[in-house]
């Protein structure tokens, strides 16, 4: 690893900051440091922000190279091995080549057609209950409200909880959880002491224990159940799936996939949301004509562009990270094995060229307009897009005319800037608001 280190500051530009000031202003503003380094250095320069130097893509045909490169080139699942703590060996974000493949297929058939339509109503019911808890006449902070909406939907759709008891059993656990990786330290000590730390697995034992406890309960009383192929949540569908040898998921891998679901989904999720009503309350006419849309309850076509415009402009993750794995060959230059390439989703979506008035919030781009496979990239791309972008992209299309249909929101205090929570970037006041007369 260091012999690519130091190869990578040879092959391209970079700050020759300690490594220690990097951290700091990668963690204090990681746009502004990002956009600094980029102006400075062009569109492939190294940054070092962890035990490992990064090599920044912005351009999107070194993202298209990257992308398409074969999955035993580059690897993405370790290069995600910083989350490997909280979710687990199994999970398909930690894996790579033929592990992640066959996780992959058996998650995959879960969230498309007619399956993802089911949830509609659910996600419909649940947001239409937390937007009657938003306190009326007071300014406040609209993430926490989206939080436990993206929570909800996860113990509902996803676990599939049935009655209080065994709902309130998961919900204190997974809050607490998500609570702690919200806060910025949670992410310091894997990135000094790195995530198979002795230290990281102390400070997470508190945390995942309960969440563990329950979810093994949760998943053996699941596969108890007398009703389970009558069941349309995401573990029951799980526990039916077959790989192509026949063989089912373990407990063990189950966990770790609904971890996955829970963190990935319930954090990227609410904060996407809240952006996008962060921008959306500072420009009344686009409000508007959402409120419009979602009164009319026909169409949804300007809803998809407010968070592909939300997605755009605020990416909930600012990075996708690739591991060389065998000598690469991107935008010219050849990367040794052990280089972290991480193309850069807040650079390639504020290329001028690709988004006239980069820095400006308007949904109307995407009107009519399908997002480009390597320019529009916030679920990542190739063989390890997201597995739950739809799902994600229905939920707060959802959510936005939730919201949009019950309440008229405005603007409290300054635009916000993205702070960091855990590995994603979101308002600094988490979408602060107040309900309007």
């Amino acid at each position: 690893m260091p012999a690519a280190a130091d190869d990578v500051r040879r092959l391209v530009p970079g700050p020759r900051e300690p490594a220690a000031v990097q951290v700091l202003r990668f963690m204090r503003d990681e746009p502004g440091y990002t956009a600094e380094l980029h102006a400075r250095h062009g569109d492939v320069f190294h940054i070092r922000i962890e035990r490992r130097r990064w090599v920044v893509l912005a351009d999107p045909e070194h993202v298209k190279q990257l992308f398409t490169t074969p999955p035993d080139v580059v690897h993405a699942g370790d290069a995600n091995e910083i989350l490997r703590p909280v979710l687990g060996p199994h999970s398909v974000l930690v894996l790579d080549e033929g592990e992640h493949l066959r996780q992959r297929r058996l998650l995959l058939p879960q969230f498309h057609g007619e399956r993802l339509a089911a949830w509609r109503s659910e996600m419909e019911r649940v947001a239409a209950e937390q937007v009657r808890r938003m306190p009326p006449g007071r300014p406040f902070s609209l993430r926490p409200h989206l939080t436990a909406i993206a929570l909800e939907v996860i113990l509902q759709v996803v676990l599939g909880t049935r009655g209080a008891e065994e709902h309130d059993r998961l919900a204190g656990p997974v809050d607490r959880l998500l609570a702690f990786l919200g806060r910025p330290s949670a992410l310091l000590l894997p990135l000094a002491a790195g995530p198979d730390s002795p230290l990281v697995r102390r400070q997470l034992a508190p945390r995942l224990a309960p969440v563990d406890r329950e979810l093994y309960r949760l998943i053996a009383e699941r596969r108890a159940a007398g009703d389970l192929t009558q069941r349309t949540d995401v573990l029951s569908l799980l526990l039916g799936a077959r790989d192509e040898d026949g063989t089912p998921m373990t407990d063990a891998e189950l966990r770790d996939e609904l971890v996955t679901l829970i963190v990935a989904g319930h954090e990227t999720t609410a904060t996407a949301l809240a952006w996008a009503f962060e921008r959306l309350t500072r420009d009344p006419g686009r409000l508007a004509r959402l409120e419009t849309e979602a009164a009319a309850g026909t169409e949804r076509t300007y809803a998809e562009a407010v968070f592909r415009e939300a997605l755009r402009l605020r990416p909930v993750l600012n990075n996708v990270l690739r591991t060389v794995v065998r000598p690469v060959e991107i935008g010219g230059t050849r990367f040794p094995p052990g280089v972290v390439l991480a193309p850069s989703i807040l650079l390639i979506h504020r290329r001028p060229e690709v988004y006239p008035e980069p820095q400006a919030f308007r949904p109307e781009r995407w009107l009519g307009q399908s997002p480009g496979t390597y320019t529009w990239i916030p679920f990542g791309g190739g063989t390890r897009r997201c597995i739950g972008a739809a799902f994600a992209q229905m939920e707060m299309e959802v959510v936005l005319h939730a919201i949009a249909r019950a309440v008229r929101l405005e603007p409290v205090g300054a635009p916000e800037r993205p702070v960091a929570r855990f590995i994603t970037a979101s308002p600094e006041r988490g979408g602060e608001v107040r309900i309007a007369a």
